[in-house]
This record gives structure tokens, sequence and C-alpha cells, in this order.
């Protein structure tokens, strides 16, 4: 399999989905609370130009299980 840039961002987002989704499940496991514990990370670009006008609103919570997705993503890739 080529590997290309791609294929790389489509592994580090995917691992970060799962990792959130891991997240989110291991949140009522008092036991784990500093693996599930978000921040909310947000960026809000925009402009308006007279004639374009746009106003986006991006926010990712991260978690250490989505952080830890992203890296066994980036192992995962690297092993293909």
């Amino acid at each position: 399999m080529k590997k290309n840039t791609f294929v790389f961002i489509l592994f580090l987002i995917i691992g970060l989905v799962v990792g959130i989704i891991l997240g989110e499940l291991l949140a009522p496991v008092k036991a784990l609370w500093f693996l599930t514990k978000s921040v909310p990370i947000s960026w809000q670009p925009k402009a308006d130009l007279q004639v374009f006008k746009y106003d986006l609103f991006i926010e990712v919570k991260l978690n250490l299980c989505a952080i830890f997705g992203v890296v066994a993503a980036f192992f995962v890739y690297r092993r293909l």
C-alpha cells in the first residue's frame, strides 16, 4: 500500500474519533476519571468581505483516550 498524506490524515482522524468514543464510553467508570476528563479546544474563524461572509465554529474535546487513539493510529499507519 502506498503511503500518502491523505491516508495518514484519515488514520489520525479515525484514531481521534475512536479515542473520543472510547473516552465517552469509559466516562461512568469513576476509577478512570483521569482518562475521560475532556478539555474543549475551539477555533472560530470568521470574515466579512462585504460580498462574502462566513462564520465557522470547530470544537474538539480532547482527553487522554483521544490522544492514545491518535498515537495508536500513527503506529498502525507506520506498520502498513
